[in-house]
């Protein structure tokens, strides 16, 4: 498992380094002149120029995206906002802990609560508590985040007044994002938690058990959850990286300063610097998912994990 980790850290440095290269050549072919976006409508043409030369815009595309390149990779520097004289690295390290903290606490509801929704759904198929879980997943699938937003807004700050509706003063300002950002990744979660499940329950392993006298929830617990969660695993991963766009809006409705209302800023403002970094240090951190996800499976499921153990066995044998 160890050479599997560090394999897969490797081939994530070709994603970082292609996410890169796109975002540098889609915003150098957007039109419009970063001298005279910085400067303004009143700039002279020697004022625009001179800037020009100031930020390195006279060299070649192909020099400016190795500058660029070296200095992200080899001295972590992402250069600085074309409004202010503040690192980019430092207002994303500053920010992005609590996007993570709203992404992670929705993972973290989605998980405890879509999973055990979900099996409760199947093993009480076509009954009063399957309908009623598909009817509350089906209407948390439906409402889109920024609705469900307004509507804990609108319910419990502006009428009950029991929580804030903006702001990161306490840690009750991220109850309403995280229950916005995790309700529809839930509700996604514990349908497709209820359909694994039940092509896991038909199957002919979970007859041959109870067959054998296996008491009902041992049936569960030890034959039908680890064969049913490698597909709600994936979910999982997919539901955090929807998690971390999501936050794009919802930090927005609650004015938090967090990653999203920072890239959504900088496109308002067409700061491309602080869009190319916010793009590779998202495209970093959804990659680092991605392998997570992968030794989950391992964990999980035991014959996954003995395919990457007898891979490094015959390896070492040759």
């Amino acid at each position: 498992m160890v050479r599997y980790t560090i394999k897969r850290l490797f081939l994530m440095l070709p994603v970082v380094i292609g996410v890169t290269i796109l975002i540098f050549l889609l915003l150098s072919l957007v039109p419009g002149d970063p001298a005279k976006i910085v400067l303004g409508n009143e700039a002279t043409v020697e004022m625009v120029e001179a800037k020009r030369e100031a930020m390195g815009l006279n060299e070649p595309l192909i020099v400016r995206m190795l500058i660029y390149m070296k200095n992200i990779f080899f001295h972590l520097d992402f250069g600085t906002s074309y409004f202010n004289t503040t690192p980019i690295i430092k207002e994303i390290a500053s920010r992005l802990p609590r996007t993570m903290t709203i992404a992670g606490f929705g993972i973290l509801m989605t998980t405890v609560l879509g999973i055990p929704l979900g099996i409760f759904a199947a093993v009480n198929q076509n009954g009063p508590a399957d309908r009623a879980c598909m009817v509350i997943s089906m209407v948390g699938v439906a409402l889109p985040e920024f609705s469900i937003a307004m509507l804990l807004v609108t319910l419990f700050s502006s009428h009950l007044g029991w929580l804030p509706s903006h702001g990161v003063k306490t840690w009750t300002c991220f109850i309403m994002p995280v229950i916005a950002v995790g309700l529809n990744s839930m509700a996604g979660l514990a349908r497709n938690t209820r359909n694994c499940t039940l092509e896991a329950i038909r199957s002919d392993y979970v007859t041959t058990a109870r067959s054998k006298g296996v008491k009902e929830w041992k049936v569960i617990m030890h034959h039908v959850l680890p064969n049913s969660l490698i597909p709600v695993v994936t979910s999982l991963g997919t539901s955090f990286a929807n998690m971390m766009g999501g936050a794009i809006v919802i930090e927005n409705v609650f004015s938090i300063p967090g990653m999203g209302q920072y890239i959504v800023t900088a496109i308002n403002s067409r700061d491309y610097n602080v869009i190319q970094g916010s793009v590779i240090v998202l495209a970093v951190i959804f990659s680092l998912i991605m392998l997570l996800i992968d030794l989950g499976y391992a964990y999980i499921d035991p014959r996954i994990k003995a395919q990457y153990v007898g891979t490094g066995r015959r390896k070492r044998v040759q």
